[in-house]
């Protein structure tokens, strides 16, 4: 109880610690381990056997690190390149001690050694990733563990480098998607708000020397610009409150994150991509892990965690509950409301033949197409409103600053 107490405030993520000491044998040993507390340190030590000498909190790099952190795609190359060499027969250290020395990324570089020191020291692939939860997730960690219990860790490690290739695959699609709009709406703002800030205020001094009277749709605009003068404070300090105010919420409540998915989910244009992506995400992973041998109620752990998408992950855990007491997948699956009709009669098809697996990779390489064509669909009719929502700030503030220029010349 002590320790979830000490646990449960800090939420700031597993630290790296240094540590040195003596092994079973009386032998000096020394190495690297990621972990939350200082105490789940010592303890996985005692259980290895090493008797500390010293440990100390590895101190963070120069400048936060930055473009040093360890991303998915990093992850992603790891596997196939661990895969590659367990295929040609490598040795499983050699083969990290290669990859390791050979990584531009320090931080990579040294997870791939910390791992390499831990089997070095007789712990099994398996527990040494496990103890970077942060970079490999259970569902890796599983079919590691089923490619080490049967003997076939490379086709295991093959299948694991797949499914990371065709995840970051998809992830990519769906940034394309989403980041180009919004980025090109992030300069028009800036835009617009540079046009209110700076070139107004100047109209509005020729207008006032003018002293005639100005259409309103002008003065609505002045108006506009005059009180972003006053509060220009809150325009920059707004976005940052919102944007640390979601992050916090993010973290903290799960409940939050699931309101934005289905908000997501329900968006006319993306919503049907993310529905899409979800249900590919479901299917390669689910056909991953059984390929592998993992049993099903097992592998729909795995998999609610690897939609990327909080409603479905819950329909999943669901759908294990209901599995684990003798239902039929696809059924299940039906009572959810989430999966097209395809996917459940595809299911249906693959329990009933024995060949659940392959159905399911079919389902995948299907939506994973139909979001590579949604994706560039949306982008073509994206482009179009987008103009329309530039034209229209920036037209309105052209028109709201000429209108009593045309009406001076008409009195004239």
């Amino acid at each position: 109880m002590a320790l979830t107490k000490t646990r449960k405030p800090k939420a700031t993520g597993p630290s790296v610690f240094i540590w040195e000491g003596l092994d079973r044998g009386g032998t000096r040993v020394k190495g690297q381990i990621q972990a939350a507390t200082l105490a789940l340190v010592r303890a996985e030590l005692r259980r290895q056997g090493v008797s500390l000498l010293k440990i100390r909190k590895k101190p963070p790099p120069w400048f936060g690190g930055i473009g040093n952190k360890i991303r998915s795609a990093d992850i992603a190359v790891f596997s196939r390149q661990l895969a590659t060499m367990m295929s040609a027969g490598v040795p499983l250290v050699q083969a990290f001690d290669i990859i390791g020395h050979g990584h531009d990324n320090p931080r990579m570089r040294d997870l791939v050694l910390a791992v390499k020191a831990d089997i070095e020291s007789g712990t099994s692939l398996t527990e040494a990733l496990r103890k970077h939860p942060l970079h490999f997730d259970e569902l890796v960690c599983n079919l590691v563990a089923a490619g080490e219990q049967a003997g076939v860790l490379d086709l295991l490690l093959d299948k694991i480098a797949t499914y990371k290739e065709k995840t970051e695959s998809l992830k990519g699609k769906i940034k394309k998607a989403l980041v180009y709009p919004i980025a090109v709406i992030l300069v028009a703002i800036l835009v617009t708000a540079a046009i209110m800030l700076f070139v107004i205020p100047q109209f509005e001094a020729l207008f006032t020397s003018f002293g005639a009277d100005l259409p309103a749709f002008t003065r609505l605009v002045i108006a506009i610009s005059d009180l972003m003068h006053q509060w220009w404070w809150g325009l920059l300090l707004a976005p940052a409150v919102l944007y640390f105010s979601i992050k916090t919420f993010w973290r903290r409540w799960s409940g939050f994150r699931e309101i934005l998915h289905r908000l997501g989910l329900k968006l006319p244009l993306v919503g049907p991509v993310m529905h899409q992506a979800a249900v590919a995400r479901f299917a390669r992973t689910l056909s991953t892990t059984f390929a592998a041998g993992v049993p099903l109620v097992e592998a729909l752990e795995s998999v609610a965690g690897a939609t990327g998408n909080l409603v479905y992950s819950r329909a999943v855990m669901q759908m294990r509950e209901e599995v684990a007491t003798g239902q039929a997948l696809q059924r299940s699956m039906h009572r959810r409301n989430l999966f097209p009709h395809l996917v459940v009669q595809m299911t249906a098809v693959g329990e009933e033949s024995g060949v659940l697996e392959d159905m399911l990779a079919k389902v995948a390489d299907f939506y994973e197409e139909a979001v590579d064509n949604a994706v560039d669909g949306l982008s073509s009719l994206l482009e179009p409103m987008i103009m329309i929502v530039i034209g229209t700030l920036v037209g309105g503030l052209v028109i709201a600053m000429y209108l009593p220029v045309f009406k001076l010349a008409a009195v004239v």
